[in-house]
């Protein structure tokens, strides 16, 4: 099957050049549902678009049959930081004009929904479906006013721009997958919300960081907050109901490297994920294993990072995803001094039971700079 491939054209750069981002759409025969999928929204994060090529040549290979609706994959979703670099080092994480994290700055409906209350009552004795459709319409309508404001004299900074253009490919999806990697060296995982914890399950990874607390400006989060706060703006007049929409972060692999494992575990996972919501018909899917797959589920409160509380170089530091219990040494940092006295060995344990999710890339520190993150669980 042959996608269409469309451009969406993001700035023109002083010497004239052009950031463009590229889609990838696969329409399968019968309508259905939507599902986006994107990559490399950081700079250093690049598993993803391994992930999206991947899932490009299968597409490629099967028939238009196989799909139930459409898949758009955007690769290289973010040319801004894809392309930045200090050195050799891919950074990217925070836009260089401003200094914002490029995964803090999306619009979000539930923000500026002043009348979401008169609208659920207004609705109370119509489908679902109907209640859907106009709530969508709305946040449609409020999203192309931002265009007003792009398009006037005075402009926009570039975050505001690049908002809009990536955010105005996804509007009308029902599942979401943005596809990132740890900034250091992390463990495969995914990020999920509320009452969507049995999906969750076919992407078959072991961890969920369930996301209760948040502020909407992530793009997981700017897409299906609005919809929880419909959801629970229904329940609270008695109607309870949760729509088919999901949005997910899938954490896989290190930053600047193409790890193999990883890729093969996101593939794998969304075109199960896919099979599972009934877009991708094709033989084996979903895995049998889905039903029974157990996830670890846990909070962001759960996550403890861990800095350096001297300057100096680590050494005899603990592999990813070793499971530690309180008390047990994590790792030890060699500390030299200007004081005249011979250099000391630090040793730093850990305060609580868990798994080591996420450590840095540079074994050099400061005092006060981040060494690694610790999942706090019961082992």
């Amino acid at each position: 099957m042959i996608p269409t491939i469309s451009h969406l054209p993001l700035i023109q750069l002083a010497s004239g050049d052009r950031f463009f981002l590229q889609i990838y759409k696969f329409i399968g025969s019968t309508p259905g549902k939507k599902a986006y999928i994107q990559a490399n929204l950081h700079g250093a994060e690049i598993v993803g678009n391994a992930v999206i090529h991947q899932l490009i040549e299968f597409l490629n290979n099967i028939n238009q049959t196989n799909i139930t609706g459409e898949i758009w994959l955007v690769p290289l979703c973010n040319p801004f930081s894809t392309n930045q670099r200090t050195h050799y080092f891919s950074t990217g994480r925070f836009n260089i004009y401003d200094g914002k994290d490029w995964n803090r700055i999306f619009w979000d409906y539930e923000k500026e929904c002043k009348d979401l209350e008169i609208f659920v009552k207004t609705l109370l004795n119509v489908h679902h479906d109907t209640i859907r459709q106009n709530y969508l319409q709305q946040i449609k309508q409020s999203f192309e006013k931002l265009a007003e404001k792009i398009n006037s004299p005075s402009g926009v900074p570039l975050t505001d721009l690049y908002r809009y253009q990536l955010q105005s490919l996804c509007l009308d999806a029902d599942y979401v997958i943005d596809i990132h990697s740890s900034s250091n060296q992390g463990i495969d995982y995914i990020y999920g919300f509320k009452g969507r914890e049995e999906s969750a399950k076919a992407f078959l990874l072991d961890y969920e960081i369930l996301l209760n607390e948040y502020d909407g400006d992530a793009f997981d989060e700017a897409f299906l907050k609005p919809w929880l706060a419909l959801e629970d703006a229904l329940a609270q007049q008695g109607k309870p109901i949760q729509f088919d929409l999901e949005s997910w972060t899938l954490e896989l692999g290190s930053g600047m490297q193409m790890n193999p494992e990883s890729v093969v575990k996101g593939v794998r996972g969304i075109k199960n994920y896919l099979a599972q919501k009934g877009i991708l018909s094709i033989p084996g899917f979903p895995l049998p294993e889905t039903a029974t797959h157990q996830i670890k589920y846990a909070r962001k409160t759960q996550i403890k990072k861990y800095y350096a509380p001297i300057g100096g170089v680590i050494q005899t530091r603990l592999n990813l995803a070793t499971l530690v219990t309180a008390g047990e040494r994590l790792y030890q940092i060699i500390s030299f001094n200007k004081e005249g006295k011979l250099p000391a060995i630090i040793d730093v344990i850990a305060e609580k039971n868990g798994i080591i999710f996420d450590l840095s890339t540079n074994h050099s520190v400061n005092q006060a700079e981040y060494v690694l993150t610790i999942l706090e669980t019961d082992i």
